[in-house]
């Protein structure tokens, strides 16, 4: 079992930065591929961005490509998204999620799930 607490999120204008934190209880969290997912009203879960378990591989969804960037620390438990240039179609909840497989895009291969933090964007 893995538990995940994400913290971070807020309100933010247009054009502004918030870097999301994910902390990883549990069993060994470098086993796990991490990613980060959103889900805004009305609308079906969609991948944001994932890194590999060394913290070597990244991948991202195009809306987000050049503007978030996704980061983890072994050594804290810890995975990080940065996200800067934001606009209002980025509001969403974000969730973290843990995979002990190789399918970074898919939510449905992903194992454990954080809470998730509200992310609003002014425009």
């Amino acid at each position: 079992q893995v538990q995940l607490v994400e913290s971070g999120g807020g309100l933010v204008q247009a054009g502004g930065s918030l870097r999301l934190s994910c902390a990883a209880s549990g069993r060994t969290f470098s086993n796990y591929l991490m990613g980060w997912f959103r889900q805004a009203p009305g609308k079906e879960r969609e991948f944001v961005a994932a890194v590999g378990r060394s913290g070597g591989s990244t991948w991202y969804a195009d809306s987000v490509k050049g503007r978030f960037t996704i980061s983890r620390d072994n050594a804290k438990n810890a995975v990080y998204l940065q996200m800067n240039s934001l606009k209002a179609e980025d509001t969403a909840v974000y969730y973290c999620a843990a995979d002990r497989g190789v399918d970074p895009t898919n939510p449905r291969r992903y194992d454990y799930w954080g809470q998730g933090t509200q992310i609003t964007v002014s425009s």
